[in-house]
């Protein structure tokens, strides 16, 4: 390479600085609206108090977290029971449990994960709810 080739290595800087940009400018003012999952599933709609097996701010943030305990309680350790921080029992069940009140997979937990563009595992093992349609 000779030093008068200055000229290729600053062109090439540009169009590299160029497509590595490209997303950031071409996203900009373009933010996704959050999404509002649907709970008004009939399971909860029979609900007087509307609560889930932990606090709404907590199962936001780390229902992932609960679910791969529940699984490794369940699974590992033969435990079926789990008791939230109110200290009501729950039984350990993702489809008999969780599914059975947010039985809209598509408009409760899809469009979040969508949202987040996160892929969990869960139907690996688990069979996928049918849902009814209206």
């Amino acid at each position: 390479m000779k030093i008068y080739d200055g000229g290729k290595i600053i062109v090439g800087l540009i169009v590299f600085v160029g497509l590595f940009t490209f997303p950031f400018v071409y996203n900009i003012g373009k933010a996704n609206v959050m999404p509002e999952p649907k709970i008004n599933t009939p399971a909860i709609n029979e609900l007087t108090e509307k609560k889930c097996v932990e606090s709404k701010q907590f199962m936001r943030a780390e229902h992932m977290q609960l679910l791969n305990q529940w699984r490794d309680w369940a699974v590992r350790k033969g435990e079926r029971v789990y008791v939230n921080s109110e200290g009501k029992p729950y039984t350990i069940s993702l489809q008999n449990t969780c599914m059975h009140c947010h039985s809209n997979k598509k408009e409760f937990c899809d469009q979040c994960h969508n949202y987040m563009a996160v892929n969990p595992y869960c139907w690996n093992c688990h069979i996928a709810p049918k849902e009814k349609e209206s």
